[in-house]
């Protein structure tokens, strides 16, 4: 259901958007950039984060890591990581699935200006051997994004 619903919001906003499916699992950043020969960084991650009584995604750079200090002051308080049924449950999709597309429920959706390092990013696409090629400027509009500088430095 959930690949169905991002093919669904692609099919609404942006038809030119074509989802990317492949036998292999690309459930994590490491196995999706080999999947699409690219650098662990063009592999957009979405993390799903409860701040406060909210849930909000943040999508970053593959290779990146979530700077706390960064988080908070961008978002108002400290963050925690979702458990997987929570993630299944607020995005409707599978953990090394989850994108910004195609949501159960509304959620946020912050970028982090790490994207920007890329012209051209690899979202999941709610499902662990999908993906999307999109601009991350593209993705942050078709999302109602908000950039935010949340992480540390890539080494």
């Amino acid at each position: 259901m959930s690949l169905e619903s991002v093919r669904q919001f692609f099919a609404d906003r942006a038809p030119e958007i074509a989802i990317i499916e492949l036998e292999e699992s690309t459930a994590t950043v490491d196995l999706a950039a080999r999947a699409h020969k690219v650098e662990p960084g063009q592999i957009a991650k979405t993390l799903s984060l409860k701040v406060k009584d909210r849930v909000v995604l943040v999508v970053t750079r593959g290779d990146a890591r979530l700077d706390n200090r960064k988080l908070k002051q961008a978002l108002g308080a400290k963050a925690r990581m979702l458990n997987g049924e929570e993630v299944v449950s607020w995005t409707g999709h599978p953990v090394g699935g989850v994108c910004p597309f195609g949501l159960e429920n509304p959620l946020t959706v912050y970028c982090d200006i790490s994207l920007r390092d890329y012209q051209e990013v690899l979202p999941a696409a709610g499902a662990i051997h999908s993906a999307v090629r999109i601009a991350p400027e593209y993705m942050a509009t078709l999302t109602d994004a908000e950039w935010v500088d949340v992480c540390q430095p890539p080494e």
